[in-house]
């Protein structure tokens, strides 16, 4: 599984809810440590931002039991969940979206000062 790092979630723990939601929903077995790794952050933050996903009925944990007879957790994305991340990736294009335009019109007026300072 690639990492998800086309969001940066250091220091921003909402920012962190959509990477962690995706990734869930794909791999619904992923450890904490294994989350934390996945997307860079620390195992501190991974665990507060499941545990808020958690609180806030977005994902529900169901035991499983593992390689080696040791309980571990699935992270099941709840109906809640499912509709948090559509929310949170409609907004995360959306504010994509605007910067990418942003960023055009900006690399175009340096294009066209260049070329002016070229003549």
């Amino acid at each position: 599984m690639p990492a998800l790092k086309e969001s940066p979630v250091h220091g921003d723990t909402d920012g962190a809810r959509l990477p962690v939601l995706r990734l869930l929903e794909q791999r619904p077995d992923m450890s904490q440590r294994e989350l934390s790794e996945a997307l860079g952050i620390s195992l501190g933050k991974t665990h507060y931002v499941l545990h808020a996903l958690l609180d806030k009925g977005l994902v529900k944990a169901r035991n499983f039991r593992r390689s080696g007879n040791k309980l571990a957790y699935a992270y099941v994305l709840t109906p809640n969940g499912m509709r948090e991340k559509l929310v949170l990736t409609r907004a995360f294009l959306s504010r994509k979206e605007g910067e990418f335009e942003q960023l055009r019109h900006t690399i175009a007026a340096l294009k066209s000062e260049l070329a002016n300072q070229e003549s």
